[in-house]
């Protein structure tokens, strides 16, 4: 089968400007070193794919985690909560089968009634496919403001290579018009086939992996393509953005998919955060994307690529403007969050994430 070559016309650019006017992160407190895990595992800790994890507290699912990341959004927007035309939240760690969390995130925020309120899932990149959404209602004059959240919690089960990687957190970001943003979203790409690779079947407690098969022709060929056919359309090079933020399972593929594109270290280490939180599932991309945000200068152009296993991938081409020098420190920047850790042991982290079944 052969693709359709890139062309400007693939790329999802609304009839209106819009771009981000407000965003905010949040990562939970708790910390479990990958040795620890290691320790009671394998007891090798040589070679681990991160140094920590973020692990939820007993009271932290991602309902209080979307409306922490929505106030510290909403602050820097510095908007009513009521303006907002959608709340929509995604993960794949909804605390309910069946009741949505973003009529709890909206209600908790101020935003409803008058909101459209649903809940997305895309494995990873239901985050980004939660802003493209956005970009498309606000884009077509439907609303004024729209509000996307990429949150997941950790997931994985014992001893799997997953329970290494998988750590909790998340970002909110708060699409509206061109001329109030603080970046400007020039344009967006989207690249999906059906490469099962990473699935949860109904009523399964954790979810499966291909092992390698997650990695080629799964992660690296989605993320290329999508960044390649972005840049190819709006006829841009690795050297005309200031920063990159892939998606990072782990510390090894980020790195990786930058080099084949002409990425340098220097340009993806800012959101490179999965070292110390781990893998954020929904949240990877978006919280990638507050830390460069966070030190970002007027004029910088940022490429954000999402990676969802099914699979897909989200491009973004975005531009910051003078606004977020006036707005970043209204809200706590994400490293904040990063450096406010307690550590934790393994016995803990198995009764903060309720892996001991009791009956």
């Amino acid at each position: 089968m052969t693709l359709p070559e890139p062309a400007a016309s693939t790329l999802l650019k609304p009839i209106q400007s819009v771009g981000i006017v407000g965003y905010g992160a949040y990562v939970p407190r708790y910390r479990i070193p990958a040795k620890e895990i290691a320790r009671v595992w394998s007891g090798k800790t040589a070679a681990l794919p991160i140094k920590e994890k973020a692990v939820p507290g007993l009271d932290e699912d991602v309902v209080t985690m979307s409306i922490e990341a929505a106030r510290n959004a909403l602050r820097r927007a510095g908007i009513d909560p009521s303006e907002l035309r959608a709340v929509w939240v995604g993960s794949e760690s909804h605390p309910y089968a069946v009741k949505p969390t973003s009529t709890l995130v909206a209600e908790a925020i101020g935003a409803v009634p008058n909101t459209q309120a649903a809940d997305w899932e895309f494995a990873c990149k239901a985050g980004t496919e939660a802003l493209v959404a956005a970009m498309g209602l606000v884009g077509s004059g439907m609303g004024r403001y729209a509000m996307a959240i990429g949150m997941d919690t950790a997931q994985g089960r014992p001893g799997d290579a997953l329970e290494y990687t998988a750590g909790a957190g998340g970002a909110a970001y708060i699409i509206g018009p061109a001329e109030e943003s603080l970046a400007i979203i020039q344009a967006s790409y989207s690249y999906v086939t059906d490469t099962p690779d990473f699935w949860r079947r109904p009523e399964a407690r954790y979810p499966e992996h291909g092992m390698r098969f997650t990695g080629e022709p799964a992660y690296f060929k989605h993320i290329t393509e999508a960044a390649r056919r972005l840049m190819e359309a709006t006829g841009t090079t690795a050297k005309d953005y200031r920063w990159a933020v892939f998606h990072q399972p782990n510390t090894k593929f980020p790195q990786r998919v930058a080099a084949q594109l002409g990425f340098s270290m220097e340009q993806i280490e800012p959101g490179l955060l999965v070292p110390v939180i781990g893998n954020t599932y929904a949240g990877a991309a978006l919280i990638g994307l507050t830390a460069v945000l966070d030190i970002a200068r007027p004029g910088d152009r940022i490429l954000v690529v999402s990676f969802g296993s099914g699979a897909g991938s989200d491009a973004f081409d975005i531009l910051v403007t003078e606004a977020l020098l006036e707005r970043r420190d209204r809200a706590p920047k994400t490293r904040d969050y990063i450096a406010r850790r307690i550590e934790i042991d393994y016995a803990t982290y198995v009764r903060y994430r309720g892996k001991l079944q009791m009956k």
